[in-house]
């Protein structure tokens, strides 16, 4: 069995809980830190083998924070980076649905094919987070894997490693700094837990 730690980053600055910043490389926030902090004690005992993360400076730094005090590098992707909003970059959601009625409308129906306005289609961040599966393929199944990336990824992963139709990609919630988990087998992976944020308390 191996074990996936898949953790969102903390939280960002810039407003990011209201606006959508994807690509952009928005620094974690005073609160993301602490966050950050808390999730570092709460996997202090937990055995890690390897860490990836995100290139993106919110993903990267929460993933330096929790691999503080161990020997590991953090291994940062680009494949796990957050999908390119493209021109709706930075913007809120009452914003989005005012500019671009169309674009709002595949989005709340959750179409796979949308695609975002000068910024990447679901596709395109679906091959690159497939891309990435085969770098867990080359590790041993006994290894524990820590995972640091953003919403949108996580959620694929999720889905590929559960054999889960990728429409319903987005019916799984991952907040700020949460942690999910799942043992990987080789018949299939099973989810032990999703979305915990009980560290933060």
């Amino acid at each position: 069995m191996s074990k996936l730690l898949l953790v969102r980053h903390g939280d960002a600055e810039l407003n990011s809980a209201e606006r959508y910043w994807g690509s952009n490389d928005v620094r974690l926030s005073a609160t993301g830190l602490r966050q950050a902090e808390k999730l570092r004690h709460c996997l202090a005992t937990e055995r890690i083998d390897a860490i990836y993360s995100s290139d993106l400076s919110r993903a990267s730094v929460t993933a330096e924070t929790i691999a503080s005090g161990r020997q590991l590098e953090v291994v940062t992707c680009a494949e796990l980076r957050e999908i390119n909003f493209g021109e709706l970059e930075g913007l809120t959601f009452n914003e989005i649905s005012q500019l671009y009625p169309e674009v709002t409308k595949l989005w709340l129906n959750w179409s796979l094919t949308l695609k975002f306005p000068g910024g990447e289609s679901f596709n395109e961040l679906n091959t690159r987070v497939s891309k990435f599966l085969g770098k867990l393929e080359k590790h041993a199944l006994e290894e524990t894997i820590l995972i640091v990336a953003h919403s949108a990824p996580l959620r694929l992963l999720v889905c590929h490693l559960l054999g889960i139709e990728l429409q319903h990609w987005r019916q799984f919630r991952l907040d700020l700094a949460s942690l999910s988990i799942l043992e990987t087998y080789p018949q299939g992976a099973i989810l032990s837990r999703l979305n915990d944020i009980s560290h933060l308390a």
